[in-house]
């Protein structure tokens, strides 16, 4: 019987060592448990914040061909044919904004007129030429106001001419989200009276200028005066651009020959019943 105690004795010490152990160690595996738990939460938190945004094109529809107006404007003041005073184009930005049209950016234009999808019917693209410091102080607020966009047509060569845009006005309009700048080349000569290499130095020096102060790809030149021949067409693939745009007038399709797309002439005194001709197209 003693024997018996004892070894009962024994073996109840040792149980209740156990349920001591036990109970010892249930807070700390609480812990780990909580802090596994944060640690699983933060990765989740972790892969979701670091995911890829939403594709920007996903949502718009396939057209079978893209009929896309392109505006053209150059200095948005009064004097001559190729100035819009700033009232007329507040005017039309504004009939922009009431009927419905979303103004692209560029490398909108390049995507849609490339992939021909669109993310609405109404759609125009909106471009200033020459890179005017008046695009600056009286088209951009406008651009602002009405929540419209544009591309100016910059020309690299002028940044310290007077009446022209700097470095620094282009970063700072870019930086809006109402402007884009694509090229003019770098001196605005007529394309079609240089050699090529002559053409292909304006071409890709305007370029690299371009991509390296505005930190973009730049796919889109804009002829001066407006012509081209087979070797600026040459010379623009050579350079790395996708478009070009010309001043012949019409509604740019994706059918066009991508390296001569036709614009619309706004010009001064027009009428929005005018304006609004500029505008029609067969989207559908």
């Amino acid at each position: 019987m003693h024997r018996r105690g004892i070894n009962y004795l024994l073996s109840l010490i040792t149980t209740l060592g156990l349920l001591a152990g036990c109970q010892a160690a249930s807070p700390a595996t609480k812990q780990a448990s909580s802090q596994l738990s944060k640690a699983s939460s933060k990765s989740t938190h972790s892969t979701i914040k670091h995911q890829s945004p939403a594709r920007p094109y996903q949502h718009w529809h396939a057209v079978k061909v893209v009929h896309l107006p392109i505006l053209m404007y150059h200095s948005i003041s009064s004097g001559n044919q190729l100035r819009v005073p700033a009232k007329e184009f507040r005017a039309e930005m504004t009939y922009l904004k009431a009927h419905g049209y979303r103004t692209l950016t560029a490398n909108e234009a390049v995507y849609a007129l490339k992939h021909r999808r669109l993310p609405q019917k109404k759609v125009v693209w909106v471009t200033l030429d020459d890179s005017y410091k008046d695009n600056m102080t009286a088209a951009w607020p406008i651009l602002k106001q009405t929540h419209q966009h544009a591309t100016i047509n910059f020309i690299t060569g002028f940044t310290h001419k007077k009446n022209h845009l700097t470095l620094a006005d282009a970063k700072q309009m870019q930086a809006s989200g109402n402007i884009d700048f694509q090229s003019h080349t770098v001196r605005h000569l007529d394309l079609n009276n240089l050699t090529y290499q002559v053409q292909l130095t304006e071409l890709s020096s305007s370029k690299k200028w371009l991509d390296h102060n505005l930190q973009q790809n730049t796919q889109v030149i804009c002829y001066p005066a407006g012509r081209a021949n087979d070797q600026t067409i040459k010379a623009d693939k050579q350079a790395g651009y996708q478009y070009a745009l010309s001043t012949a007038p019409g509604i740019a399709t994706s059918t066009q020959n991508a390296y001569n797309l036709t614009r619309q002439r706004v010009v001064p005194g027009m009428s929005l019943t005018t304006f609004q001709t500029l505008l029609t197209t067969t989207n559908e």
